[in-house]
Formats: structure tokens, C-alpha cells, sequence
């Protein structure tokens, strides 16, 4: 190879070089268009109209509530016409209508990513995948008299009178049958009412419609026939307990990803929770209340009269009895008496 023709290669090179340095240059110093946002902490001002952002990710099926909302300057070169602006946006109107796409925290909420209440498919947007809306008839007693609200999470009670074969009253029991359960509704209406004071109003209804699994859907239309539904109002608290002994008890593994950690610790804390249910008894109020189920009085082989007899224990369980015993007959009641006992 002569010397022009390694000059040659050699400048090709030189100003291959060059020209790549200066274009991974101009491509790192171009930033890509960021959305002139307040960051919190910034004093850098904002040249644009406030618009109605989330305060944090919202999930579709979220149930807005006013501290899910807040007004933001936004450069007025983003802009879109979807935006609520402050001027003409009541956000107590929007307290109440359900996210039907996913909301990044911090970004703004377009008209056409909320369902209000009393739109066509309001409810079904609001049910998270593979779940079902039911409904529950309650009393003013049964309900918290009231304040309990769509978006709240409560727990469902089973009380019930289980009368047996014995002697005696029935058995008076109460339960926690399911936990962690999404409300929806309150009579047909999927917001909270507001005052003209703009505070929360208090109403009584009859109906409380929840969000449940099709299995959970099942077991409450059973515990309807069963006996009496009552709601229980959950403190917000209670998730992050019962989480953490999901996790310390294996039902929840962690993962190292802290995307998907997120994502899990989401999931796990709006489950409806099944079994592990507390039970109370008619005895754990009252000394003069049963703890168990009447026993069913045990009947005898031979017949007297033409019809069956029947021993009669208390409880229904036979006493263990050592030594001779006598059976005296009254009418068509058999009892056995040790010897030496009074009948």
C-alpha cells in the first residue's frame, strides 16, 4: 500500500471520529421535554394555568376522594384541552367518580380518564378485575348508623341462632365471616353527599353494595339465609398489621424488584382476606347464655305406650356413671338415677 492511500485511511478515520464524538455530544446535552411541574421543595416559577393533577397513583377503579386531588401550575405550552382547570373545575363534583385508566401521581387527570356516578358502566369501571359487585341489606344499627361510605373498607359479621335438640335456648353466635372489603355504593349512590357547608352528610340507607370475588359473592348470598349481616368500619391501619403478618407468616413473599415489591404490597393490602374468622358466643356476654349447641336428648330402644322414649341429659352428652343404676319411668321419659341419687 502506497503512502497516499494510507494518508488517505487515515484521515477517514480522523474524521469518522470526530464526527461521532460531536454527535454523542450534541445527543447528550439535548434534554428531552419535561413537564414544567412545581417539583416540591422547587421556587422555580411556573408560567401556566393551574390544572387538576393526583396526588398519588391512582389504579383503575379508584374511588376519588378529595386528598387524592390537587391544582398545579402547568406550562401553558402543555396545556391539553382535556385538563380540568381551576377556574372552571368544582373538585367536590369530582369526589366520588372512578378512574377508568391508570393516573401517575403527578400528573394530570384528563376528562376522559374519570367515570361519574350515574354514567352508563360507572359500576363495572369501578370493580377491579375478576371482581363482582353485591349487595347487602342492612339496618341503621347494622350499617354504623350510617357512616360508612363508598371507597371505606369494612368487615362483614355473621350473627346467627343455632337452636340444636335440647333442653334450653339456642345457641346465639356472632362471627367475622370476610374482611377487607371494598364499599361501592350505599343505596344506589356511588358518592358521598355533601352539605352546603360542603362537609360530609350522614344518611341512613338499606343496602350497602361491596366489591367481592365470585367466590366471596357466593358466601355472602349464603350468609343472607344463614341469619343477620352487619358492617364492621375498618381503620386504615389495620391493612399495614394484617400485611405484616402476611409476610412474617409466608403467605406473602417479598420480591427484590421494587417495582414489583410495590405492586405486591398494593395487591395484598386491598385483597378481600377469607377465613380466620373470630367467633363470640351468647356466654361471652352473659352468664346466663349458652356456649355450645343444645344437645339432642337420646332415645331409648324399648317403646312405651306406642311411642318412643327418650332420656334426657343435660346438654345432651350421657354422664359417665360407675355402680348400679335404676331407670324410672315417667309417662313416656325414661331417666337413669344412680343408686343411692334422687330422681
Amino acid at each position: 500500500m502506497d503512502g497516499k492511500k494510507i494518508i488517505l485511511l487515515v484521515g477517514a478515520l480522523i474524521v469518522a471520529a470526530v464526527t461521532a464524538f460531536m454527535a454523542r455530544s450534541m445527543i447528550m446535552g439535548a434534554s428531552a421535554p419535561v413537564a414544567g411541574a412545581n417539583v416540591a421543595g422547587s421556587n422555580v416559577p411556573v408560567d401556566g394555568p393551574q390544572v387538576l393533577v393526583a396526588t398519588k397513583a391512582l389504579p383503575v377503579g379508584t374511588i376519588l376522594t378529595a386528598d387524592s386531588l390537587r391544582f398545579q401550575p402547568w406550562p401553558k405550552e402543555l396545556v391539553e384541552g382535556a385538563y380540568y382547570l381551576k377556574d372552571a373545575t368544582d373538585v367536590q363534583a369530582m369526589v366520588g367518580t372512578v378512574v377508568r385508566f391508570a393516573i401517575p401521581a403527578g400528573q394530570p387527570i384528563t376528562q376522559g380518564a374519570l367515570v361519574k356516578p350515574g354514567d352508563r358502566g360507572f359500576l363495572a369501571a369501578a370493580l377491579g378485575a375478576g371482581m363482582r359487585a353485591v349487595t347487602v341489606p342492612v339496618s341503621t344499627e347494622s350499617s354504623v348508623a350510617g357512616f360508612v361510605f363508598p371507597g371505606d373498607r369494612i368487615d362483614l359479621i355473621l350473627t346467627q341462632e343455632v337452636a340444636g335438640g335440647g333442653d334450653g335456648p339456642p345457641l346465639k353466635a356472632s362471627e367475622t365471616i370476610l374482611r377487607n372489603l371494598r364499599v361501592l355504593a350505599t343505596d344506589q349512590r356511588t358518592d358521598k353527599k355533601l352539605d352546603e357547608a360542603g362537609n360530609t352528610e350522614v344518611v341512613t340507607y338499606s343496602t350497602v353494595t361491596i366489591e367481592a370475588t365470585p367466590t366471596i359473592a357466593e358466601q355472602i348470598a349464603v350468609a343472607r339465609t344463614v341469619g343477620s349481616l352487619s358492617l364492621s368500619l375498618r381503620s386504615i391501619a389495620d391493612n399495614a398489621g394484617e400485611l405484616e403478618e402476611a409476610i412474617a407468616s409466608g403467605d406473602v413473599e417479598v420480591s427484590d424488584d421494587p417495582n414489583a415489591e410495590r405492586a405486591m404490597l398494593a395487591g395484598v393490602s386491598t385483597r378481600p382476606v377469607v377465613g380466620a374468622t373470630s367467633v363470640s358466643t351468647g356466654a361471652d356476654v352473659s352468664r346466663y347464655q349458652r356456649r355450645t349447641v343444645p344437645g339432642k336428648p337420646i332415645e331409648t330402644a324399648a317403646p312405651m305406650n306406642g311411642a318412643p322414649q327418650t332420656t334426657s341429659y343435660p346438654g345432651g352428652a350421657a354422664p359417665v356413671v360407675q355402680g348400679p343404676m335404676v331407670r324410672v319411668a315417667r309417662g313416656n321419659t325414661v331417666t337413669d338415677v344412680p343408686v343411692g341419687g334422687k330422681n
